[in-house]
């Protein structure tokens, strides 16, 4: 099999970064279910921990700003070691017993406690930048696929290790909530420092000098591509991918993005529609999902914690089948097929009304769908862009991503605070049903570009 091939021969870095992303979501699982019901006992109101959760999405994007923008600079392998000790320090903040609003406010934003519970900050873009480019086209569905299952799993393991540690602990040493709520907190603290030690192992071919042999789409393969057609029948799109474009170098720094006019041109076009959709993503995050079944049903955290173990683990399951249908089809004609049947599994939600199994299903098959479009993107995005404006073009879509969903949590504080927040259910299922449909409209003639490039033979450098 092709996986176990792109295994075999995937480089060192590679390997850390799988093991990396692993860890860190084990971290941002663990806090994921209990950073609403934390705020919660402290006495903050709903509201309150709605424009909390605002501003610390607002506070990632500017961070994501800053870092990304200039990681040619500061270097790849620094600004991943900096995210992971603050991520310690920031646990510790949480960990301590500080209840001071600004303060914890000023840890989450810092230390990426996500409110969203998924990958978020900078360092995602970063560390699926240099994926990219140590990585060939044709190995690329494989490698991201593997990367997102082991993402999941981190963050299925962290669930479900933080449901059964807080019931542990009420029960046998009959501990308050705070207090269970603060030893989850201490454990992502200590997990951050393994992650240290761990990215400690990159070698120099993360940074942004190495260049190597593939890079984006169009680049060796345009050429021959353009060989075998006949005169004029080269595709725009091809020379919009290119590399080796020489508007590369001459109109660069042109753009208020740095890119070249047709890459910022397929940026903003990407932009809209990711932005769409974490819009409406922004309504019911996470952490809000996990508040309204503990609201709703009544359920105890090992239950909770049991519950997105298994939506966790079988989005993680989704990833593999996803890169071989991305291989297939083409990458918007994937995202297209797994993500209008994920909007209407999350429209369907709070139509349970009271019945936990039915809710619980449609939530899993709301999980598996997301699953399998996350290949799909990744493969879209890494391979618009030339290597070198990987990391910056994925920064900037996370900061567009981020941005987006700042505006969501605001309005589902509110609303949960006069009993309507299973209409968020609807906004979110609703702005992503459309976005992909704007998605599909907008870069359908891409998949056969995708899928031409990505049977070009290459091994890792």
């Amino acid at each position: 099999m092709h996986i176990i091939r792109s295994i075999s021969e995937s480089t060192n870095d590679i390997r850390i970064l799988w093991i990396s992303v692993f860890i860190r979501m084990l971290a941002f699982g663990l806090c994921n279910q209990v950073l609403t019901l934390y705020l919660a006992s402290l006495g903050i109101s709903e509201p309150q921990i709605g424009v909390f959760m605002t501003l610390t999405m607002i506070g990632d994007t500017l961070l994501s700003y800053v870092l990304t923008w200039n990681a040619n600079l500061l270097g790849n392998r620094r600004i991943m070691v900096a995210g992971a000790l603050v991520m310690f320090l920031s646990g510790l903040v949480f960990a301590s017993g500080i209840t001071n609003y600004t303060i914890l406010l000023v840890a989450a934003i810092f230390g990426v406690i996500s409110p969203s519970g998924t990958d978020t900050g900078p360092f995602r873009a970063i560390e699926e930048g240099v994926i990219a480019r140590l990585t060939p086209l044709n190995h690329r569905p494989e490698v991201f696929a593997i990367h997102g299952l082991l993402s999941s799993v981190g963050s299925a393991i962290g669930s479900i290790v933080c449901g059964i540690t807080v019931d542990y602990l009420k029960a046998t040493y009959l501990w308050s909530d705070k207090k269970a709520f603060r030893t989850i907190f201490l454990a992502y603290g200590l997990v951050a420092v393994f992650k240290v030690v761990l990215l400690f192992g990159l070698s120099r071919k993360c940074e942004p000098e190495f260049a190597p042999e593939y890079g984006a789409v169009g680049n060796e393969a345009d050429e021959e591509a353009s060989e075998n057609e006949e005169a004029g029948a080269t595709s725009n799109e091809t020379s919009e991918l290119s590399e080796a474009s020489p508007l590369m170098n001459d109109l660069e720094s042109s753009t208020i993005t740095g890119l070249t006019p047709r890459h910022q041109t397929q940026l903003f076009k990407l932009l809209f529609c990711f932005m769409l959709d974490s819009f409406g993503w922004g309504f019911m995050p996470s952490a809000w999902v996990v508040y309204y079944f503990k609201l709703v049903f009544g359920i105890s955290a090992t239950i909770l914690g049991t519950l997105f173990f298994v939506t966790s683990i079988v989005s993680a399951l989704a990833g593999i089948p996803s890169a071989y249908l991305a291989k297939s089809l083409g990458p918007i004609r994937s995202s297209l097929l797994s993500q209008i049947p994920c909007g209407l599994f999350s429209i369907a939600i709070p139509f349970c009304g009271t019945h936990f199994f039915t809710a619980s299903v449609f939530l899993t098959l709301q999980q598996l769908t997301t699953g399998m479009d996350v290949v799909p993107r990744q493969i879209l995005t890494t391979s618009l862009f030339p290597h070198r404006d990987v990391v910056k073009a994925l920064g900037l879509i996370m900061v567009g991503k981020t941005a987006a969903r700042t505006i969501g949590p605001i309005f589902t504080g509110k609303l949960a605070s006069i009993g309507l927040l299973w209409v968020n259910f609807l906004i979110s299922g609703g702005c992503l049903i459309v976005s992909n449909l704007v998605l599909w409209g907008s870069f359908l003639s891409l998949d056969e570009e995708v899928l031409l490039h990505q049977k070009t033979n290459t091994n890792f450098g």
